[in-house]
């Protein structure tokens, strides 16, 4: 008997069962419901229910908070990619007035603007967002807590800015943008400001009874751009998709790998946690492995979305309660697991389809002084630069079409490496970024700067 590779074997499935089992008992969640993709599409799918037979499916809508957060920041890109602002502008250019206006765009995508967290009082997640309907109600008399650009400090109203960004560029209302520019061309018709049928209901559990409170359902207002959107686990699979590969009607793979870089400076605390922010995600090391993507809650709502791009795994977690699970944690296990008991199978290694003699002359081993690096020829026409000990900075380069290649990541990320050549034509050596790699350590034929002794090297006698 042999299994599909797009299936996932029986034991793991079992495992990845037990694990939301564990966290829907444990955390006395009325209902958890959990997905996992991996090779872009769904292959896994599990809920428990306090209900005997009521276990919702991947169709069932829950409130998934600030998740809502990522496709506003992919509303915020689409309108950078087309040219229509700059990350790096102050929000002043585009949309004045606000008080809040020394912020770059990019800021507040990471967190970064030095906003306040939350919105004045009253609690903004229980109450009408009517009590709110100008920005000026949700940032209050004193927008700014901290110096702009200077730290990561999660603002709930960072993220209304944003969204109030995008109606004035787009003259429409925010909900409308987000269905017309990302749900449609993604499939998400699951996915909205709004409940639709089938939608579970948000409940309060007892902290010391197991009881339960029903939570209310306020629409938020201005505030919808930060945690408004109603979704389920089989829309949020797809956006899973979307945000490890990229979709060029939404956004191009450059654009969503641009999302998935650390764009905030990060606490100590964050340090020592593994965690930081990007343009509209969450960012964290957790037990080896590199994970992107948002939590969120809402009163009687949890959601976690998590994206292991290496793995090329990700899930998805909702439940139905304020507080109890640790959905971020049960997303991460349930990466892992698969991850772990099935891991990547790579794609055959080929072979270049056309060799260039003038870049294959590079390939080899080089030395910046004493440090020993070799270059590689790669079958998708790159270079790839990585240290002979193990320890060190390596990068990949991309082509330029003249001669010369640009570094994509690490140290050398945008630094440009260039062959120089004799008279002859025969190489040099190479600069990058001002740095010379000679074939020799400090080989006395190339342009070493400051010289190489005439008298070569010697022992101590």
């Amino acid at each position: 008997m042999t299994t599909s590779p797009e299936e996932l074997l029986p034991a793991t499935r079992r495992s990845l069962l037990h694990r939301i089992a564990v966290a829907q008992a444990e955390g006395r969640a009325p209902s958890l419901v959990a997905a996992v993709v991996r090779d872009g599409r769904t292959v896994w799918h599990g809920s428990r229910s306090s209900m005997d037979g009521h276990a919702p499916d991947e169709n069932v809508q829950y409130r998934i908070g600030s998740i809502t957060k990522t496709f506003t920041a992919v509303l915020v890109l689409r309108l950078r990619d087309e040219g229509a602002l700059d990350l790096g502008d102050p929000l002043e250019k585009h949309l004045p007035g606000t008080g809040a206006g020394e912020a770059t765009i990019a800021e507040l995508l990471a967190h970064t603007g030095g906003l306040a967290a939350e919105s004045p009082a009253p609690w903004w997640e229980r109450t009408p967002g009517a009590l709110r309907p100008e920005l000026s109600d949700v940032l209050g008399e004193r927008p700014l807590l901290h110096p702009v650009g200077r730290r990561h400090h999660y603002s709930n109203p960072g993220y209304t800015l944003l969204g109030a960004l995008v109606e004035e560029v787009r003259g429409a209302p925010w909900e409308e943008v987000l269905h017309r520019e990302v749900l449609e061309p993604l499939g998400l018709d699951r996915t909205g400001a709004q409940p639709r049928a089938p939608h579970a209901g948000g409940w309060a559990v007892h902290p010391w009874a197991d009881a339960l409170l029903p939570e209310p359902v306020e629409d938020l207002g201005r505030m919808a751009p930060a945690g408004q959107l109603w979704s389920t686990t089989g829309d949020l699979a797809r956006f899973a998709v979307f945000l490890a590969q990229g979709d060029d009607r939404v956004l191009s793979a450059d654009t969503v790998r641009e999302m998935r870089r650390p764009a905030a400076p990060a606490e100590a605390a964050d340090v020592m946690d593994g965690a930081t922010y990007g343009l509209g995600l969450q960012i964290q090391h957790r037990h080896g492995r590199l994970l992107v993507g948002h939590s969120g809650s809402l009163p009687g709502f949890l959601a976690n979305l998590t994206i292991s791009v290496t793995d090329d795994v990700a899930a998805v977690v909702l439940a139905n309660c304020t507080s109890g699970p640790l959905l971020g944690t049960v997303g991460a296990d349930l990466v892992r697991i698969v991850a772990e008991a099935e891991p990547r199978i790579p794609e055959p290694w080929r072979p270049m389809r056309e060799v260039d003699p003038s870049v294959l002359e590079l390939a080899g081993q080089w030395y910046w002084g004493t440090h020993g690096y070799g270059l590689r020829v790669t079958a998708d026409g790159r270079l790839s630069l990585s240290p002979l000990s193990g320890q060190g900075r390596s990068a990949r380069f991309r082509a330029n079409g003249d001669g010369t290649w640009t570094g994509l990541e690490g140290y050398y990320d945008g630094e440009l490496l260039r062959a120089v050549r004799r008279p002859d034509g025969s190489v040099s050596h190479l600069d990058l970024g001002s740095f010379v790699f000679t074939r020799q350590p400090y080989d006395d034929g190339a342009a070493v700067p400051g010289g190489v002794d005439p008298e070569g090297w010697r022992g101590i006698g």
